[in-house]
């Protein structure tokens, strides 16, 4: 079986033609693949399946074999995977996912793929959406998680997020604080967490603990849910820079939607000996 590894910002995954069921059970493939160690070491597998009503659907199976809405890195890459594999003469395509319908579109300059720019879809600061135990606003909630008192902002970007803005992302306890909050019991699916720190007025530093991976080097839907967070909360204007440990991202809210523009990169292509 052929994979591809493909990373956006660091954030990466394996990348398999799943239209004729290769990777038979995906939950046990993904833990075995993704595993750094004894594997080859993704933060998730991106299965490319048929779809009715799309150019194909985009599974993402995280790291631990459970199931993900949507991935914002992963569909940058999937988009230039399809692109190059499947439909070159062709800048945008649209993807099925638990999340809905994404329509990527590739950036090229001299016949070649310099970033891939995707439409969001709307956020939703709805609590039964996220979802959210309790009532009321999802923004400035007070949170107990590791010993620690957290003020949380919650959103709802195809998968569920929470912003913690700190003085310093260097300085937060990530190790524990980051799992603690992914797995509080206000949130009966989990939700990922971006510790974000602002660098300028329309610049910010983040980290995610990406629900079902752990730590991760960039989250594209992270980068959204600040970007909204703070401009929800009047920090910064509607476009904003993500400052990621491999790079930038750049992300503009609109009037019914968020634009994610970012790198899409291959790490190498090979054959997977067994299962």
């Amino acid at each position: 079986m052929e994979i591809t590894k493909m990373h956006g910002l660091g954030n990466d995954f394996i990348v398999i033609d799943n239209r004729e069921g290769a990777a038979g059970d995906a939950a046990s493939l993904a833990r075995k693949l993704c595993h750094r160690r004894l594997g080859v070491g993704a933060d998730g597998l991106l299965l490319l399946e048929d779809a009715e009503q799309a150019d194909a659907r985009m599974r993402i199976i995280n790291a631990d074999g459970s199931e993900a809405e949507m991935c914002g890195n992963g569909i940058r890459c999937f988009a230039r995977y399809f692109h190059d594999r499947f439909a070159p003469d062709r800048e945008e395509y649209a993807f099925a996912t638990l999340a809905g319908i994404m329509r990527p579109r590739l950036e090229m300059r001299d016949g070649r793929v310099t970033g891939v720019r995707v439409d969001m879809g709307a956020p939703s600061f709805d609590r039964g959406a996220i979802p959210m135990a309790g009532e009321g606003s999802p923004l400035n909630v007070r949170l107990e998680a590791a010993g620690q008192t957290v003020t949380a902002h919650c959103v709802l970007m195809g998968v569920p997020h929470m912003v913690v803005p700190c003085d310093s992302v260097d300085d937060i306890d990530f190790a524990h604080l980051g799992p603690a909050l992914e797995a509080h019991p206000q949130f009966p699916r989990k939700i990922n967490v971006n510790f974000v720190e602002l660098t300028g007025p329309n610049t910010v530093r983040v980290r995610t603990w990406e629900r079902g991976a752990g730590p991760t080097m960039a989250c594209g839907t992270g980068a959204c849910a600040t970007a909204v967070v703070l401009n929800e909360l009047g920090l910064t204007g509607p476009a904003v820079d993500i400052q990621l440990e491999a790079g930038c991202m750049h992300i503009e809210r609109a009037a019914q939607t968020v634009y994610m523009t970012g790198p899409a990169e291959y790490v190498f292509v090979g054959e997977l000996l067994s299962k």
